[in-house]
């Protein structure tokens, strides 16, 4: 089984499983994707924010012009592009050792009982989609 989701839905898909209640081997399995899903949600953050210094202007120094919190960009559609492209790559998560977890996920997507509406339900659609087209 192989499942991909994209980058800019895995914090989404990390906090839909993380208010699920669950237990026992179906508690450990989830939190153990999460952690992957959240490993990799740190590895794009620093990516976003090296796009940003990449398109940022510079003072004399060199150091890229902050204001408040935000980077001063010099092309801001450019960096949008870049930064929709790093959204859009896909984390791919492989059986072998991860076989088990993956199948115990997709079990309680599946079985899932609770409402969902707004932001989640969308989430919760998306999440169950790459599952199911999972290889």
């Amino acid at each position: 089984m192989q499942v991909k989701i994209e980058n800019g839905q895995l914090a989404q898909v990390s906090n839909l499983l993380f208010n699920l209640s669950l237990k026992g081997k179906q508690s450990r399995h989830r939190t153990k994707f999460i952690k992957l899903l959240n490993e990799r949600v740190k590895e794009v953050e620093e990516q976003r924010i090296e796009l940003a210094k990449e398109h940022s202007k510079v003072d004399e120094g060199g150091e890229p012009i902050i204001n408040g919190n935000q980077f001063e960009l010099k092309d801001v559609e450019e960096f949008q592009k870049e930064l929709k492209e790093l959204f859009d790559e896909e984390m791919v998560i492989e059986g072998g050792d991860y076989q088990g977890m993956l199948k115990t996920v997709q079990k309680v997507l599946e079985e899932c009982d609770k409402e969902f509406s707004g932001q989640e339900a969308f989430t919760y659609d998306y999440i169950c989609e790459q599952f199911e087209n999972a290889e």
